[in-house]
């Protein structure tokens, strides 16, 4: 177990964690923090406590200190430049006449590295406008080239739904969805129906992903056969996910009725059925039946051959049988030897000369 501290630098970016280093760090304490990228500026988002060695990322770097008010300014002032950098560089990819969307710019807390973000349908060849950018602001500068999703992610926007981006608002990360989910939850698969801003299936569809994997796996399938409190055998017109309902199609008489009935009326009727079909067995039934059986065949003087014996009795029959089969075709084809006509005598010459 290690004693961390969560730190995000950019809205609804991700957590990472640090090691407090002995200051005292509450939720929303701006501080300074190395990473890979160099000094940068964050908010702790989440104070002090342990963790499992596994879920840290060796090593666990230190926080440097405390932001100051110059911090925050210089943070401010960086932010301002900002905006300028990503005038120059969408006119440096309009001279160089490259397919990509510029997206945003962003300055590491020390100046010493400049990023863009960008977007693009392929790979791009951005090594002279790499060159221009690199004279133009005399530090280093990385091109990353990201994807529709966090496009949307970092520019924000209004969903179909009337409110603001669940990404750009609270979610840190993307959860992998499926078409499944849609048709789980009885949602149209229209495209145009269940994609976000960013052309991709709404993240909102995983909220509930969960919770209608359960409800449906208590609901029989539309078009089986289930058993009524009535005791009689219907066929399932249609279900109702939420309220946890049924429409079953049953017979009475002549006529067709619709029946609906909860999914717990249901299962209760499987159940009587179940524990009335237990008892029975319980009670002898079966095996009387099967005594009976086995009563009248000792009656008539037969028994019960072992599966050897039965083996070869069946051999036997069969070959019976095919012995019976060859005797009647033999008899059959003497009958028609028998019925055949006798071949017509010739007359005499004394009867012909008459």
């Amino acid at each position: 177990m290690a004693t961390v501290v969560g730190v995000r630098f950019r809205t609804v970016g991700k957590i990472y964690y640090f090691d407090p280093t002995g200051f005292e760090l509450t939720r929303g304490t701006s501080v300074i923090v190395e990473t890979a990228r160099g000094v940068e500026f964050g908010t702790v988002i989440m104070g002090p406590k342990e963790v499992d060695d596994e879920s840290i990322v060796a090593p666990l770097k230190p926080i440097l200190r405390i932001a100051t008010d110059d911090d925050i300014a210089k943070e401010s002032y960086n932010r301002s430049r900002e905006q300028e950098a990503y005038a120059v560089c969408k006119e440096k990819i309009r001279e160089h006449n490259l397919e990509m969307k510029l997206i945003r710019a962003e300055y590491t807390f020390d100046n010493n590295k400049l990023l863009f973000y960008f977007t693009a349908d392929g790979r791009i060849d951005f090594r002279n406008l790499v060159k221009d950018l690199a004279s133009a602001f005399r530090t280093r500068i990385e091109l990353r080239q990201i994807g529709v999703r966090d496009e949307t992610k970092m520019l924000g926007g209004i969903g179909i739904c009337g409110r603001e981006l669940c990404c750009h608002t609270f979610l840190t990360d993307f959860a992998p969805v499926s078409i499944k989910m849609a048709k789980e939850q009885n949602l149209s698969l229209n495209p145009t129906k269940i994609s976000g801003t960013c052309g991709r299936l709404m993240c909102c569809l995983n909220n509930e992903a969960e919770t209608y994997e359960y409800l449906n796996s208590r609901l029989p399938k539309q078009g089986s056969y289930v058993m009524t409190p009535e005791g009689v055998t219907g066929r399932v017109q249609s279900v109702s996910v939420l309220r946890q309902h049924i429409k079953v199609i049953v017979e009475n008489g002549d006529e067709r009725e619709i029946r609906e009935y909860s999914i717990d009326e249901i299962n209760e009727a499987k159940r009587r059925r179940e524990e009335g079909g237990h008892a029975s067995d319980q009670a002898g039934e079966s095996p009387r039946r099967r005594n009976e059986e086995n009563r009248n065949r000792f009656d008539r003087g037969e028994k019960k051959a072992p599966k050897g014996k039965a083996n070869e009795e069946k051999s036997g029959v069969k070959a019976e049988n095919a012995n019976k089969n060859s005797g009647n075709g033999q008899s059959k084809n003497k009958k028609r030897r028998r019925h055949r006509k006798k071949p017509q005598q010739p007359k005499n010459e004394g009867q012909k000369n008459e």
